[in-house]
């Protein structure tokens, strides 16, 4: 039991700082639909979507994408995310379509053991990455271009 304490207190932790991120990112998970453009200092830009597939009074079930348009770059993606609002924790569920093992399931020969805590750690840094880069609602940005 001593060897996966650590990692299951770990787990958690990435889980409940991605729940925080997203809560803040998401407002409050208030509305169904998100989209952001990120604001790059290469002049280029990345669509960023949430959408939430179910919500209940505890759980919100979202699909994250990022995307250039019209470009099939390693830079699209898409992930769905579990988010547990009484727990307060996000944890991946599938990304690109692809499920992971759970960390507590021996060595698969198809996927990583440690494929589930890869994908979390993935939606930790990518999370990161927005708030650093800058992001903007679409609608801001509109409004930004037509005034200029």
């Amino acid at each position: 039991m001593l060897r996966t304490l650590p990692t299951t207190s770990h787990h958690i932790a990435i889980c409940e700082g991605n729940f925080l991120r997203l809560f803040r990112l998401l407002d409050k998970f208030s509305q169904d639909k998100y989209a952001f453009e990120t604001v790059n200092p290469n002049s280029s830009h990345l669509d960023i979507k949430f959408l939430v597939l179910n919500k209940t009074k505890h759980t919100v079930l979202l699909e994250a994408q990022q995307s250039k348009l019209g470009e099939n770059t390693l830079n699209n993606f898409t992930i769905r995310i579990q988010v547990s609002l009484d727990a307060k924790l996000a944890e991946v569920t599938s990304y690109q379509g692809e499920k992971p093992i759970p960390f507590f399931i021996k060595k698969s020969k198809i996927q990583s053991y440690d494929e589930k805590m890869q994908q979390n750690r993935f939606l930790t840094e990518w999370l990161e990455s927005i708030f650093i880069s800058g992001i903007s609602p679409k609608e801001n940005i509109k409004a930004i271009i037509k005034n200029d």
